[in-house]
């Protein structure tokens, strides 16, 4: 790998000045109360809400990991970056939902339309959730790009940037965190599509590479009965996961609360939706191009992880390779500000606030900066143990997720569907799901010493889509039965909280909020997702 000379570390310099002065001009603003601090005083516009949307989901485990995925021969995990239209669910449907409640947290949503119970339990499932996901993939993901880039040792890398970011995310809160991402969002863009276009250029184009892979090797629809990737299940899990991550996640969902009303919030997530269909182009063709030119023994790189960082130091002129770069160390630094914002959100406002109402509102901010500290240490002891479940960390992410994602994507999506969905049906189910899912983990990191024959065996060497498929069966069947076997909610449990609910008020305020421009995009972006699904079909 060739390191970086003198005017990449210009470009990389400026951009930080930059980004210190949006965190500095942030942070000299007053943020006295919760609102301010967590949501940005609910006053932000749909391009900044889309840029942070965009820029939230895009790490450094994205860069590192879909172009990793791009150069292992896993190509199906494609259809987990082209969901744009899992994101047009978040603004035309549960959006209206979320902003007409209210609330600062998705648990607070599931107390309004449950109760109090359903709120703890999602809480301390999303802090855990955050740990074994975003926290630890994204520190690990970023030790690999930094300690590429910089030349210096993996857990150096990793701990510096964790510190940055931590500093500008608890001091400036919110608002720091979407500014900055709306920068970082624009620099990544820009880095990455430079790096697609020079080694489409490099390799002789489209065609090419394909020949040079085979056209199978492009093919991210494989057989009903493929080990790894069958395509039923995969196109079902990845739903799943899409709506709990894009829907119902605080991390995503608290992006389009910071929105001024529904018509910046949904426009946000339109913008959003059509900054996701980027990373098609901007990461996992990059992973085929170094694949491309491993095969023809122009690059060389030890593990598909690597693909990325070695694709961009070697191809890249000098000063561009220090704008992508910085465009790296932008996508680590956006997602990591963001999961520590989320988690201060979630930790203040449904647990430390529920046990203590009376507390001042500085207090409150103060002890969301304390949680963030507490969470990012979590996250650094968690990177070891992270390292044994999946070679590819893309895969390792999409894993974990498809265990943590049925019961939550099952209670959201029933709870505002049909009013007859209680209390009692979204507790047990939310319960009896993180049980499920945390022994579906630790039976696949134990498998390797239980009886081959037996069930616990089957239960951590089945497919993960397959399980996540039907867990996600599982966990509807149980919320319609324990609801249906107990009492129906009362009118205020779901007044303006379902579809069968909703005042004519709330109806003329939603049509008003929308107009022949969203429409027309939003069906744009879908035609979009079906040509990538179509294009991407091994012939």
């Amino acid at each position: 790998m060739k390191t970086l000379d003198t005017l990449d570390w210009i470009c990389i310099a400026f951009y930080f000045l930059i980004l210190v002065g949006i965190a500095i001009w942030i942070i000299r603003k007053k943020q006295n109360n919760t609102e301010d601090y967590f949501l940005a005083g609910r006053n932000v516009g749909w391009f900044v809400v889309g840029a942070s949307i965009f820029a939230s989901n895009i790490g450094s485990e994205h860069v590192v990991g879909l172009a990793g995925a791009g150069a292992g021969n896993k190509l199906p995990m494609l259809i987990y970056e082209i969901q744009a239209w899992v994101v047009l669910i978040l603004g035309w449907v549960f959006l209206p939902f979320y902003a007409r409640s209210g609330v600062f947290t998705m648990p607070e949503f599931l107390e309004k339309r449950f109760d109090a119970r359903s709120r703890w339990v999602l809480s301390v499932f999303s802090i855990i959730a955050y740990v074994l996901t975003k926290i630890s993939v994204t520190i690990y993901a970023g030790g690999i790009v930094v300690s590429a880039l910089l030349g210096i040792d993996f857990w150096t890398g990793a701990l510096s940037t964790v510190v940055l970011t931590g500093l500008y995310t608890v001091v400036g809160g919110m608002r720091a965190v979407v500014y900055t991402e709306t920068l970082q969002a624009i620099v990544l863009v820009i880095g990455a599509a430079a790096l697609t276009i020079i080694g489409l250029d490099h390799v002789g184009g489209w065609e090419s590479m394909k020949e040079t892979v085979t056209p199978e090797y492009l093919n991210m629809w494989r057989s009903a009965s493929d080990p790894e990737f069958p395509w039923p299940t995969l196109f079902i899990t990845s739903t799943i996961v899409g709506i709990w991550y894009w829907c119902t996640d605080q991390y995503i969902v608290q992006r389009t609360l910071t929105a001024k009303n529904i018509k910046e919030g949904r426009r946000g997530t339109i913008f959003g939706a059509l900054l996701k269909l980027l990373p098609v182009f901007l990461f996992l063709i990059p992973g085929v191009i170094a694949l491309t030119l491993k095969m023809r023994g122009e690059l060389e790189w030890d593990t598909p992880d690597e693909a990325f960082p070695v694709l961009m130091s070697n191809l890249l002129p000098s000063g561009l390779r220090g704008l992508v770069a910085a465009g790296l160390l932008a996508a680590l630094m956006s997602s990591l500000a963001s999961v520590f914002n989320s988690c201060s959100t979630l930790f203040t406002v449904d647990i430390y606030k529920k046990l203590k109402p009376d507390t001042p509102e500085k207090k409150l901010v103060r002890t969301g900066q304390i949680a963030t500290v507490i969470v990012v240490v979590i996250g650094i002891i968690w990177i070891p143990i992270m390292a044994n479940i999946s070679g590819v960390l893309y895969e390792y992410l999409q894993k974990v997720q498809s265990y943590i994602s049925p019961p939550i994507t099952a209670v959201f999506l029933l709870g505002i569907f049909h009013k007859r969905i209680n209390a009692q049906g979204a507790f047990i189910t939310l319960i009896t799901g993180f049980v499920v899912g945390a022994i579906r983990i630790i039976l696949e990191l134990v498998k390797g010493s239980l009886d081959p024959n037996g069930f616990l065996f089957k239960l951590g060497d089945m497919n993960f889509l397959t399980f996540g498929a039907w867990f996600f069966l599982f966990c509807v069947i149980l919320t319609i039965v324990v609801s249906l076997l107990s009492k129906a909610p009362s009118e205020e449990k779901v007044e303006n909280l379902t579809f069968n609910t909703i005042s004519e008020e709330e109806k003329n305020n939603n049509k008003n909020s929308y107009n022949w421009i969203d429409i027309l995009v939003s069906v744009l972006i879908i035609a979009i997702v079906i040509g990538v699904m179509i294009l991407f079909n091994g012939k």
